[in-house]
Formats: C-alpha cells, sequence, structure tokens
C-alpha cells in the first residue's frame, strides 16, 4: 500500500451504549478504604479463589467457582489483614480478559481462549473494602467488577473511604515501547467501493439471511505500517447489506473460537433494544442469530456495541445498511460504497511497523489516522472510484468514527443531490458543495460527470489529509471545452 502523497495538500478524525469516557466516572465512584497503612501486618493463611469470566443479563461479568461464592456474579472476596490470596481467573467465555486489585498493585497476566486460566497471588497489607475489576477497556463498566473485604485481627472491615489513586492501565508504559516490526502476514484490508448488491428494483417484502464473521487480524494500514484490525468478514467496512422496507433480516454473527474479544452488532436500522446488539453479544467459539424487520427506508450505519464501543468500532468494526424504499430507487450508472473512520495509535503518523492501540489518544479524541475504507491509500492507490464523462454517480457515504464528524466534499465537482442525513423519504437537496456528517451517520450524494480528470474526495476539515484522508474520483472521457479548458473565453 502506498503512502499518502504530500502533494494533496496543494489541492487542498441504550443497553449497550456504554461511552470509554466514563472511565474517569466509574472509577471516582468505586468504593475503596485506604485502610491502615502503618500498622504491622500480621502473618496470615493462604486463601484460593476461582473465579470465571461470563456473560449475564447482556453484562460482562465475573462469575464466582467454587466454595461459598459458587454461582456468585461479583461475588464479594473475604480475607482477613495479613492473608495471602491466590486468584485463579478462567475465561469461561473465550474472551480476553484480566483481573486487577489495584491497591495492592496486583494485576493478573491476560487470559483468552475458553477454558484457559490465569493464577494472581498477592499479600493483603491493609484493611478496608477495595475494588477489583478487569482493565481492558471497557470491561470494567460492563459490569466486570466486584469488591474485596479485608477485616482486621479482630474481625472488623473499615467504612469506605477516598477512591484509590493508582491506575488501572501502565498506559505510559505502553507509550514508550517501540513498534514491533511489520507484520509479515498482514493482509488488504480495504473493502472495495464497488462491492457492494446491485438495487432490488420493484420487489414485495421477503426474508432475508445476512451473514456475519466476526474476524481479528492484522491488516495493512499504509506501506510498511500494520495494525490489529477488528472486522466484520475481514474487510473494512463490514459488507454493504441491502433490503427493502418490509423485509423480514434474519442476521447470523459467527465470531471464531481463536477470537481475543467478544464482538456485536448493533443496526441503526433496527427497532428493538440495542438495535439488535442485546442478542448478538457472541463470545469467541459462538453463533449468535438475530431477526428483525424493517420499518424504515434510508441508509443507517451498524457497528460493534462491545465494550469499549468506541474501540471496536475505531478497530474497524463497522458498515451500512441500505433499506430501500418501495419501488426501489432511481437508476444510475454507478454505485459505490465509503465510510470514514479514525484510528489511534501509541506511535505517531506515518511511523513504520506494527503498530499499537492508545486507549489514552482514543478516550481523549487525538487520533493519528484519518482513513477511507480503513486505510491510508485505500481509495487513491488501491481501489480508486472509475466512471465516465457523462455518467451518474451515486455515493453512499458513512462515518464509522468513534468521533469525529466528516465534512464531505469532492473537489472540482458539485453534488447535484444529498439525500440528507440518508433520508430516503424526504425531497433531495440540490446543488451542494460539501455536506456534514456526523459519526453513527450516513448521506446518500449523487452527481453526473461533465468534465474528465481526476477528482478527489475530502474531508473538507482539510488538516486530515495529512493524516491519509482521501480518495480519487477518475473521471475518462473527451475533454469539454465549453465547460472547462485552459486559456480565455472564446473570442477574447
Amino acid at each position: 500500500m502506498k503512502s499518502f502523497p504530500k502533494f494533496l495538500v496543494l489541492c487542498l478524525v441504550a443497553m449497550l451504549a456504554i461511552t470509554a469516557c466514563g472511565n474517569q466516572a466509574a472509577a471516582a465512584s468505586s468504593p475503596v478504604a485506604s485502610g491502615s497503612q502503618n500498622v504491622a501486618v500480621p502473618s496470615g493463611q493462604t486463601l484460593s479463589y476461582a473465579l470465571e469470566s461470563g456473560l449475564k443479563d447482556g453484562k460482562m461479568v465475573f462469575i464466582g467457582v467454587g466454595g461459598e461464592i459458587d454461582g456468585q456474579v461479583n461475588p464479594n472476596l473475604k480475607a482477613k489483614l495479613g492473608d495471602t490470596l491466590n486468584i485463579k481467573l478462567t475465561s469461561g467465555e473465550g474472551a480476553e480478559h484480566d483481573i486487577s486489585f489495584p491497591d495492592f498493585n496486583a494485576t493478573s497476566e491476560h487470559v483468552t481462549g475458553q477454558g484457559n486460566s490465569v493464577t494472581l497471588s498477592f499479600t493483603v497489607d491493609q484493611t478496608g473494602t477495595f475494588p477489583y475489576f478487569c482493565t481492558l477497556p471497557g470491561h470494567r463498566q460492563a459490569g466486570m467488577e466486584g469488591k474485596l473485604l479485608v477485616a482486621d485481627e479482630n474481625g472488623s472491615v473499615p467504612a469506605a473511604a477516598a477512591p484509590s489513586s493508582q491506575a488501572s492501565q501502565p498506559a505510559a508504559q505502553a507509550a514508550s515501547q517501540p513498534p514491533a516490526p511489520a507484520a509479515a502476514d498482514a493482509v488488504d484490508i480495504v473493502r472495495d467501493p464497488t462491492d457492494l448488491p446491485g438495487p432490488i428494483g420493484d420487489r414485495g417484502p421477503t426474508t432475508v439471511r445476512v451473514d456475519f464473521e466476526a474476524v481479528e487480524l492484522n491488516g495493512k494500514l499504509a506501506d510498511g505500517t500494520t495494525f490489529n484490525y477488528w472486522t466484520f468478514n475481514g474487510k473494512v467496512p463490514g459488507p454493504f447489506v441491502r433490503v427493502r422496507v418490509g423485509d423480514t433480516v434474519e442476521v447470523h454473527l459467527k465470531n471464531p473460537a481463536h477470537s481475543n474479544m467478544t464482538h456485536s452488532i448493533d443496526f441503526h436500522a433496527v427497532t428493538g433494544p440495542g438495535g439488535g446488539s442485546a442478542l448478538l453479544q457472541t463470545p469467541p467459539g459462538q453463533e449468535s442469530v438475530m431477526t428483525f424487520k424493517a420499518l424504515h427506508p434510508g441508509l443507517f450505519v451498524y457497528h460493534c456495541a462491545t465494550p469499549m464501543v468506541a474501540e471496536h468500532i475505531s478497530n474497524g468494526m463497522f458498515g451500512m445498511i441500505l433499506v430501500e424504499p418501495a419501488g426501489g430507487l432511481p437508476r444510475v450508472d454507478h454505485e459505490f460504497y465509503i465510510m470514514q473512520n479514525e484510528i489511534y495509535t501509541t506511535q505517531k503518523f506515518g511511523t513504520q511497523g506494527q503498530l499499537t492501540v492508545d486507549i489514552d489518544k482514543l478516550l481523549n479524541e487525538q487520533p493519528e489516522y484519518f482513513v477511507f475504507n480503513g486505510a491510508v491509500g485505500a481509495l487513491t492507490t488501491d481501489h480508486p472510484l472509475k466512471a465516465n464523462v457523462g455518467d451518474t454517480v451515486r455515493i453512499y457515504f458513512g462515518v464509522g468514527g468513534p468521533n469525529f464528524i466528516s465534512s464531505f466534499h469532492v473537489i472540482g465537482e458539485h453534488l447535484d443531490k444529498v439525500y440528507n442525513l440518508a433520508s430516503l423519504t424526504t425531497p433531495p437537496m440540490t446543488d451542494v458543495q460539501t455536506t456534514l456528517v456526523p459519526p453513527g451517520g450516513a448521506t446518500v450524494v449523487e452527481l453526473k460527470l461533465e468534465v474528465p480528470g481526476k477528482y478527489i474526495l475530502v474531508d473538507h476539515a482539510l488538516s486530515r489529509l495529512e493524516r491519509g484522508l482521501a480518495g480519487y474520483l477518475e473521471v475518462a472521457g473527451p475533454d469539454q471545452p465549453d465547460i472547462y479548458k485552459s486559456g480565455p473565453a472564446s473570442g477574447n
């Protein structure tokens, strides 16, 4: 994949709607007590607890295994000052997790793969009530948090006091690490903008089956630069789904056993809790099925809605579903499928090698990359849009985000029709220069091509050109000097 061309600057980021920005608030509300910091710590006994990760009522949780905590959700763990705790954590559903007791500077290694386990051992040297939780982004907010109650020698547990000031993730350490070499097995994750099904036309409602697979893979972000993408069906964006208003849609989501994460889908076209994500939370090695009726025509975004939702989206888990109105849409010569998103990496834009996701930058909305269809150069060197003079073109454009509005613009052309906010039941706006599309939103634009040449698709927040965001619309055909030419007007 080619590096982003510098010369472009001269031509000119419900139920499981859990936001990552809740991290600080969640931490501040955690009940913890500093307890007895300077007392002599007696020699205690060794206690063992077993916990298993799982899903309960749509939430991520720890489930007690054995003893008095068997079957309990996020059970209270009990100890006395000086006891040594052995905590065994098993991945019950196969997704990646860890367990952290930050007030004791104790965090386990990550565990993934159904039935695999990790053990954490530490000695409790203070009394009080302390939180334990999973430190993976969004998992604590999704429900993976319990309490450790540490009593003194008399069996008393002090009341909760101030929250712990210790960080749950060593983000600064991660930021200091150099990138690994580019992954040799990295694949092309870019979805060709012509990869979408044809018009439905004038048919009645029917039942449509749609198959998704959550695929975690190393993909090419730019020349010599790779990134661990999370995708639907191995491409970014996910497959373009095309149905008709009134259709019954049966969605199948598979998550391979070798995945590290649970995944799901929230369809903005769905009428129902979580946009379907309440029914499609799918751990590794499992398949979920959900059925909905397409009640409203329009172009709608879908995305993963498993915590941290913003991370799943930024890593590539988004796409669009078109619900055509009865009778279909007017005919055009070409249709294209484009989506925009941001990528947050620890390493700066243009760094070579295998890049890593940076959660702090994600929370602070400081992306290193802005891209169309998942990668730098996706719609310039790799898959430019192509058409001819006289052709009519329709672009289905959406923003996965997760955070930035797009000011979609085609340099040197006009948007003859804009279906604002992707509403297909209201008259389109005409003769538009630039149209706004919010994260999680979409638009449909149409234009007729009058003059040959290379047109540049941009977000008119033009600094983003320098972070990878551009595409080409290449128009072939004879010159049109009556519309556009070099030199003075005829007769002058």
